[in-house]
């Protein structure tokens, strides 16, 4: 399997032509953090979760968003070692700025980490609270009208974990995008760029992401994921592949259920079991 360079290369090319576009947005002009977007002009909530695809759409200027795994069992193995990680309210607050700006802060309250070498039976344990991760959500095209919808999501994430003593400091950008469909199906796509730390050592690699996301509603107000993204390896030229499926559950006008699993198709690819949710204030 090939990378294709141009599809990168393209995607921030429009980028920045259409950094102008997203400047000239009424609500950007009108509304910001201090001066919220009135409760009756809110946009219909959207999440960045469940699926790893974001979503390219901000939180209404003065208002918040809070999105949280409840619960998530990570299972992951290598050629040295086999982890387990439990993660209770992964969260992200996010805060809109203006009207196509958002900055998100993602925590981690408790996690619990069991980690065991492949050449021993003994296992190590680890436990407390995990990394803290700031990112700014910028919206370039369709936050409001239209049925192409496009941001960039650069992050960094701070090596804060008590469970986690081999964390170090990592980051990235993120290029959302979505095409609303007829028929109420959504088609949902994201390249993505990090540099993070290896599994099995204190060194860094570079690693590039690739997703697509189909999401249709199944009942009224429940909808159905399928999503299928792989990510490689620059360093280690190694490519995993996921499939993932969840569902998400309209509680509420401001509050939402999920549950699903991100499935690594390689045997060293993390197996990721979630249940989760999101408000909106």
């Amino acid at each position: 399997m090939n990378i294709n360079f141009n599809l990168p290369i393209s995607v921030f090319c429009i980028l920045f032509l259409s950094l102008k576009c997203a400047g000239q947005q009424e609500q950007e002009r009108s509304y910001s953090l201090f001066h919220p977007v009135p409760k009756s002009m809110m946009r219909k909530m959207e999440t960045d979760r469940p699926d790893v695809t974001e979503s390219p759409f901000t939180v209404d200027a003065g208002h918040f968003q809070v999105e949280t795994d409840l619960a998530g069992l990570i299972r992951e193995k290598s050629d040295t070692k086999e982890t387990h990680t439990l993660l209770i309210n992964q969260a992200n607050l996010k805060i809109g700025i203006t009207g196509s700006t958002a900055i998100q802060i993602g925590f981690q309250t408790y996690g619990r980490q069991k980690e065991k070498q492949q050449s021993s039976e003994t296992a190590e344990i680890q436990e407390g609270h995990g990394d803290l991760t700031l990112r700014i959500k910028q919206n370039l095209l369709g936050n409001d009208h239209g049925n192409f919808v496009l941001a960039i999501l650069p992050y960094v994430k701070f090596p804060t974990s008590k469970y986690d003593e081999n964390s170090r400091f990592e980051g990235g950008l993120i290029v959302p995008m979505l095409y609303k469909l007829p028929g109420e199906w959504k088609l949902g796509f994201q390249v993505e760029a990090d540099r993070l730390k290896d599994k099995d050592q204190q060194a860094m690699h570079t690693e590039f992401l690739q997703s697509l996301t189909v999401s249709h509603p199944l009942l009224k107000g429940t909808e159905g994921i399928a999503e299928t993204y792989y990510t490689y390896d620059f360093k280690a030229h190694q490519f995993s592949n996921f499939i993932n499926a969840a569902i998400q559950m309209d509680i509420a006008g401001d509050l939402k259920l999920d549950a699903g699993l991100n499935y690594g198709i390689q045997h060293t690819a993390e197996k990721h079991y979630f249940i989760g949710a999101s408000y909106r204030l």
